[in-house]
């Protein structure tokens, strides 16, 4: 009994470790999280400051995880090249290591509890007391709270476990040379990959090798394991993501990985130059004997890579290769990923915004090859391009089944409250983009009509159809422009212009057909005539509708 119930104070420490990272985690990004993205798209000129950005971001936010994930969204959405994100990625494994120092320096120097507990209450206060507007900063202060609380639990929970037994096992284990050092290694990379947080895992490794439970070298081994373990996330958030995007995925994988080998080759000396530049014995301070570790390891692995950043570039070109198919697939999927406890609500949005742009490329398509069969409408027009509307009118409508559902899951994720409220204007944009494309399908059909029925038009009439066909396709334009982004007031006025315009044509046009209706023309014709220009209208009534939405977004 008494095994069991430390089993479950472990859990319980592990659980109060974990969520209070979390709950930082989410404060810090909700509060920052808009200007951390700023600041990662504009300081990566160079590799060096893609580095020190990569590292300041990272040590913000204390989750390599959630900045890769971030830095692979923004690859995703074009907003970083592939080398930028190799620096930023390089940065990021250094960042991380400020969690292993806070807990060497300060978990098991003070009386945690004494202001960890006052620090809870003053969070929970700025929560409650919504005038004051510091509910992020009052869930930052939570979590802290609640990481130095589960720690010491930790710490408490771990001497118990520290029997004569188990401390013969794990000297075994560590003491048998390059044996041990790999199964240090497999162990470490299995609990991130478990706990989805190599600060987590640090955090307990120095609690339990302060707690006497791990020697120096077996620390230091499932050390190495955590940054393996840590690139999971990376990958899952690259599934269905752009090229480039699975590229950076890989090279937060090769870089982790190479890096461990490295060390592992040369785990003696690497062990002996922590000790030496570290002040005190390893036995009076092994807290920070591993943060240093876990710092001087990511350092050389950075100073090793940083020169070679094209040619790993270039090395993941060749491994992943770009499909050069401009070919819309037949199906559509965006697969919702979580990247686990410090999931970055921020780089989901990213990455749906992503393909709503990708969306609105459809609806230009579309209408591109519409306008083509107002120049030249015949039967070839109808076999060859019918079918691809068809199967794209498909395509967009499974685009809009998915990327609402992201988005409502986007919105119980941790966001700050201007992106939340933001999601359902973009819900609402994605749905008139769909209407877009059902519309151009509609009137594809409606040639195709013209065609079966032998409904012949006035040339006159497609000549007149081209000008109103040339400024919806100026709307549209300019809504694939300034999708995902605020519109000002006269970016506002400016599509409030096209769509006059359009109404006006429209207007024109359904006079002349009831004029000619009356004067005894073919009335199928002419009402067929009329379907073709409502339908052109209803499009650019919808690119207002986005536009509005747009000029609505924070």
């Amino acid at each position: 009994m008494k095994i069991i119930a430390i089993i479950f104070q472990i859990f319980g420490s592990l659980g109060f470790l974990l969520y209070g990272m979390k709950l930082m985690s989410d404060g810090i990004q909700k509060s920052a999280g808009q200007t951390l993205h700023r600041v990662l798209s504009f300081m990566t000129n160079n590799r060096v400051m893609a580095v020190l950005t990569g590292a300041l971001i990272t040590l913000i936010i204390q989750s390599s995880s959630a900045s890769t994930v971030m830095v692979v969204s923004f690859v995703n959405a074009g907003i970083l090249t592939l080398e930028q994100s190799i620096g930023v990625i390089f940065g990021a494994n250094i960042g991380t290591t400020g969690t292993a120092w806070i807990v060497s320096l300060i978990g098991f120097k003070f009386n945690i509890t004494a202001f960890a507990i006052p620090a809870f209450g003053i969070g929970f206060l700025l929560i409650t007391l919504k005038r004051l507007h510091l509910e992020n900063l009052g869930e930052t202060l939570m979590g802290f709270s609640l990481l130095f609380l589960g720690l010491e639990w930790l710490s408490e929970a771990i001497p118990d476990l520290n029997t004569d037994t188990l401390q013969v096992f794990l000297s075994g284990i560590a003491s048998s040379g390059v044996k041990g050092l790999l199964i240090g290694v497999l162990v470490g990379a299995v609990v991130t990959a478990i706990v989805n947080s190599s600060s987590a895992v640090t955090a307990i490794i120095i609690t339990m090798a302060y707690n006497g439970l791990l020697t120096w070298e077996f620390a230091a081994a499932l050390t190495l394991g955590s940054n393996i373990g840590t690139t999971t996330d990376a990958p899952l958030a690259s599934i269905g993501a752009l090229v480039n995007a699975r590229r950076a995925a890989l090279v937060h994988v090769l870089f982790n990985v190479s890096g461990t080998i490295i060390a592992c080759l040369f785990f003696k000396p690497l062990l002996a130059l922590v000790d030496f530049i570290t002040p005190g014995t390893v036995e009076s301070s092994i807290g920070i004997h591993i943060a240093m570790f876990h710092t001087v390891f990511n350092v050389f692995s950075t100073i090793i890579f940083l020169p070679f950043v094209k040619q790993i570039a270039l090395f993941t070109q060749k491994i992943i290769k770009a499909n050069n198919s401009v070919e819309i697939p037949s199906e559509y999927h965006l697969e919702f990923i979580s990247s686990g406890i410090k999931d970055s609500g921020e780089a989901h949005i990213i990455r749906v915004e992503k393909e709503i742009a990708d969306m609105t490329m459809v609806v230009n398509t579309m209408f591109k090859v519409l306008r083509e069969g107002f120049v030249d409408l015949t039967d070839q027009f109808v076999e060859k391009k019918i079918d691809i509307l068809e199967k794209q009118e498909n395509y967009a409508d499974q685009m809009k089944e998915e990327i609402s559902n992201y988005l409502l899951k986007c919105s119980e994720l941790s966001i700050n409250k201007k992106t939340k409220n933001n999601i359902p204007l973009l819900i609402t944009i994605v749905s008139d983009l769909e209407n877009m494309t059902d519309d151009c399908f509609t009137v594809a059909m409606l040639l195709k009509r013209s065609l079966e029925k032998k409904i012949s038009f006035e040339k006159a009439d497609f000549e007149r159809l081209l000008p109103y066909a040339d400024i919806t396709k100026k709307f549209l334009d300019f809504i694939t422009v300034h999708i995902n982004r605020h519109l000002t007031g006269e970016e506002l006025k400016e599509a409030k212009e096209f769509e006059i315009q359009i109404d006006s044509l429209r207007k024109e046009f359904k006079k002349i057909a009831k004029k000619r209706l009356k004067n005894g023309a073919n009335v199928k014709a002419e009402l067929l005539y009329i379907d073709l220009v409502r339908k052109i209208e209803k499009i650019g009534d919808y690119a207002f509708s986005i536009s509005k939405n747009l000029a609505k977004i924070q």
